[in-house]
């Protein structure tokens, strides 16, 4: 009987571990979400979000158990003119007086090459969550040159429905249809 517990001892030791998901924060003064959507028929209008707050686990041996969070104020959004950008926030779209934050967290995250994965995930916009896909490209894991730390960096892509959030005035002339590009960079926790 004192056998069973010597023997499961010894298959567990010799088990190899699994590495755990390593903690990045995200760098918001090199990260951007740019956005663009055609106007009318004559011209393709560009935003983007600032103010950042994030983190990636990152499992470089089995990136499909990485996860992200993102988040960052509603009102950070910069189109270039200060009306459209009060617009966007109102009610008629966005509502940020009642919706202060965007954000995103990851379900799931499918390999599809050796830096390419499309990640799943919630996205937290003008208080209507979507599933939304992003994909997503991995640019680099190294040591960061100037902050010699590791560092991640990646970029990804989505089409987002604005009508999905509750914001589809003005459609079809004004698209419905949102380009989104984001590119991030991340440093290691701790480190």
């Amino acid at each position: 009987m004192t056998r069973l517990p010597l023997i499961a001892a010894a298959l567990l030791a010799a088990t190899p571990a699994t590495a755990e998901p390593e903690t990045y924060t995200l760098d918001s003064s090199h990260s951007q979400i740019v956005f663009n959507y055609n106007h009318l028929g004559f011209s393709t209008t560009y935003g983007m979000f600032s103010g950042f707050e994030g983190e990636i686990q990152f499992d470089a041996d089995a990136p499909e158990n990485s996860s992200v969070s993102v988040s960052m104020p509603l009102t950070s959004m910069f189109t270039g003119w200060e009306e459209r950008d009060t617009h966007f926030q109102s009610a008629d779209f966005l509502d940020a007086a009642a919706n202060e934050t965007v954000s995103f967290t990851s379900t799931a995250i499918e390999v599809t090459g050796e830096n390419t994965a499309l990640i799943t995930g919630d996205l937290t916009l003008g208080g209507v969550t979507k599933s939304v896909v992003l994909d997503a490209k991995l640019n680099q894991a190294a040591e960061h040159p100037m902050a010699k730390m590791p560092w991640l960096g990646f970029d990804a892509t989505t089409t987002l429905l604005r009508s999905d959030f509750d914001a589809g005035m003005f459609a079809p002339f004004v698209s419905d249809e949102v380009q989104v590009f984001i590119s991030i960079e991340a440093q290691k926790a701790g480190a």
